[in-house]
């Protein structure tokens, strides 16, 4: 069958103007394919030429469609406009780390668009709402989200048992050595209830309601368990509810747990070896007496990084640490001698002051050689015997790798529940913090780089799809920069 091809016929109208239309011939008879507009004037006819050319040239068959145009002014005519734009490169990629840690096997879109909109860009639950439907076309309705949240909180264990597996599989985790440590989140308000309490505030916000999350790592940071407490919980007592948890939930024998000092009592320590748990944590060593203080201080002689034991105390000495320590020392003292100094200024809390009675104070001598002789040690109590003190106090010192979660968790992912009143509210939110963290961990290792860089850089990167109006076809393109 002969084709029919498609020709430019230009038609007078009533009102004297020119329009230009686009079709083919057949039996003698025009058929109209595409009106493409009407001008008066020279000038815009030839434009309109100009455009009719270009859309036979995008509808014949044995062309590819080329978007190279012949000026701006068919640029401009043409009607090209942008169809849709998102961060696709953005979604796929924090997709791939969503599946490449295994949460896709958990079946909730919810989770996983929650997730990753976290890492992205952290934002209240109605903000990420917007925030997915403007970066990737992903539409919800409120009442969908905020009904199906709750749920979440059913998928905890599964969540932890992937978070597990990736350790296992990606890093070698084992639980032979796990570090633990807690942080605070605070919310603002004053009014407290049977979960948001005041309490001891790492954020320095001591009238405020918060809650406790407790949370443990492996050797290279990446999280494989949580919990949350209520805010008034003391800090010390949350690591053996979790690691007994951890221990019964999944059948470990022997591992070993490193914690700082606050998480240091006599009952932990133990109900630690009750339970065959090693365990190296920071030693209180500001409570020894004068006399032990000035037989270790003897003994490591200011040789930096020299380790002595004594019983189930490990100390070490840094040159380091010393100067900090000296450094904030001498502001105490200076502290305590303006005080003394100035008796009719406001008396504030000084550490190196002691009581003479009859309201009058003098510098605690015996305390201030005590700090004085302490400046560079520090020291870690442990229960291992097999190990020797240098690998045992490298392993504490990976304990920042903890604080470095709390950091990316806090900051770069901005868990602090602000908008959350209900504890089962509180909790969920807490889970995608979880999986987003397991998530931005996974990319700073893989990266180099810090969560937020690789982040802003993902945000520059826009899929635009333009079309052409006139013949129907479209075009993707990538920008560094989202067009205005």
């Amino acid at each position: 069958m002969k084709p029919h091809y498609l020709k430019i016929r230009r038609v007078k109208t009533h009102s004297g103007s020119t329009a230009i239309q686009v079709g083919s011939y057949q039996v003698k008879r025009f058929k109209l394919t595409k009106h493409i507009g009407s001008a008066k004037d020279q000038k815009g006819i030839s434009e309109l030429i100009d455009i009719a050319h270009e859309y036979i040239r995008s509808h014949n068959p044995q062309l590819e469609f080329n978007f190279g145009l012949q000026s701006e002014e068919i640029l401009f005519k043409r009607g090209i406009k942008i169809a849709e734009s998102c961060l696709q490169e953005a979604y796929d990629y924090l997709n791939q780390v969503y599946s490449q840690i295994g949460f896709d096997k958990i079946d909730n879109l919810i989770l996983k668009h929650f997730a990753i909109i976290r890492v992205l860009e952290p934002a209240s639950k109605s903000k990420s709402i917007e925030l997915l439907k403007k970066y990737f076309g992903i539409n919800y309705k409120k009442t969908t989200v905020f009904r199906e949240l709750p749920k979440l909180l059913d998928l905890k264990d599964d969540i932890e048992r992937i978070a597990i597996k990736y350790a296992k599989n990606r890093f070698g985790f084992d639980f032979s050595l796990i570090f633990y440590d807690v942080t605070t989140l605070y919310f603002e308000t004053h009014g407290e209830d049977d979960f948001r309490k005041t309490g001891f505030s790492k954020d320095n916000k001591i009238n405020q309601p918060q809650i406790l999350i407790g949370l443990v790592v492996n050797e290279v940071g990446f999280p494989i368990y949580y919990d949350v407490f209520k805010g008034n919980t003391f800090e010390g007592k949350t690591i053996i509810p979790v690691i007994l948890a951890i221990k019964e939930k999944y059948q470990i024998n022997k591992f070993t747990v490193i914690a700082d000092a606050g998480m240091l009592s006599a009952i932990n320590l133990l109900e630690l070896k009750k339970h065959n748990i090693d365990y190296v944590v920071g030693a209180r060593i500001g409570n020894l007496n004068l006399n032990e203080v000035r037989n270790i201080a003897n003994e490591l002689g200011q040789t930096n990084q020299k380790i002595i034991k004594r019983d189930d105390i490990l100390f070490e000495y840094s040159t380091k640490r010393a100067k900090k320590d000296k450094s904030d020392n001498n502001k105490q003292l200076k502290k305590a001698e303006y005080y003394l100094n100035n008796p009719s200024k406001v008396m504030r809390r000084s550490k190196f002051l002691s009581d003479a009675g009859k309201k009058t104070f003098k510098l605690n001598e015996p305390l201030i050689e005590k700090h004085r002789l302490l400046e560079g040690i520090k020291g870690y109590k442990t229960n291992i015997e097999n190990l020797s003190g240098e690998l045992l106090i490298s392993r504490y010192k990976d304990l920042w790798k903890v604080e470095q979660a709390f950091r990316i968790a806090k900051t770069d992912l901005e868990a602090r529940p602000i908008y959350h009143r209900r504890k089962s509210s509180i909790e969920y939110h807490i889970l995608i913090v979880f999986v987003a963290l397991c998530m931005g961990k996974a990319i700073e290792i893989e990266k180099g780089e810090s969560i937020r860089k690789v982040m802003d850089e993902l945000r520059d990167k826009w899929t635009i799809i333009l079309k052409d109006e006139i013949s129907g076809n479209s075009l993707k393109i990538l920008l560094n920069k989202k067009p205005h």
